[in-house]
């Protein structure tokens, strides 16, 4: 319903900030560390939102990254995994490690996060992977270009967590072809490559 609200940021509380825009104070839940971020009090800001229904309570939640939805949106997809859930386990994690840690089947990186046990970090993983292959097989399905980039491992698994966090494989590939990344880090390559999609 609401891809973003851009306004006047009016209130931080402590779970939640009060956007005005058009004459309406919008209440927008987000996580503890976005709070911090998202400006000073006065200031135009821009928060990507997600417009959550129940039979009991209609919330906004806000984003300050389209990658932090997204990553929001796969989390409340999974099993046992609720809105506030996800908020803190993005006031702990930063999508791009997030994407690493589930492509990388890294459970004790997430067991670090407030909340989430073993058995938790393990459906996330199992859950999260299979959405991904099921992505990538209807991609490859619909693919007749050839990549123009070399693919080692570390840029594989990049691809993979970008993947994780929204973005199609052929688009990640354009942005790749615009950079050497054979050297980096997944890590790195992550960063790189958010970096030129969010220009593009």
């Amino acid at each position: 319903m609401f891809a973003y609200i851009k306004g006047s940021l009016e209130m931080k509380l402590n779970d939640s900030v009060v956007v005005e825009a058009n004459g309406v104070g919008y209440k927008i839940y987000m996580a503890q560390n976005a709070i911090e971020k998202a400006g000073n009090l006065g200031e135009i800001v821009k928060i990507h939102t997600y417009y959550h229904v129940r039979e009991d309570n209609i919330s906004l939640y806000g984003f300050l990254t389209s990658e932090e939805l997204r990553t929001f949106e796969l989390l409340i997809s999974v099993s046992g995994i609720g809105a506030k859930s996800a908020l803190t386990i993005l006031a702990n994690i930063e999508p791009h490690n997030f994407a690493i840690a589930i492509i990388t089947n890294d459970e004790v990186r997430l067991t670090k996060i407030p909340g989430l046990g073993k058995k938790s970090a393990q459906r996330l993983i199992l859950e999260l992977r299979d959405k991904m292959k099921k992505l990538e097989l209807e991609e490859v399905a619909g693919e007749e270009e050839v990549s123009k980039i070399q693919v080692n491992e570390n840029i594989q698994e990049a691809i993979s967590a970008l993947q994780v966090l929204g973005y199609n494989k052929k688009e990640i590939e354009k942005a790749f072809e615009k950079e050497d990344m054979s050297l980096l880090s997944i890590e790195d390559i992550i960063r790189k490559g958010l970096a030129i999609l969010s220009r593009d």
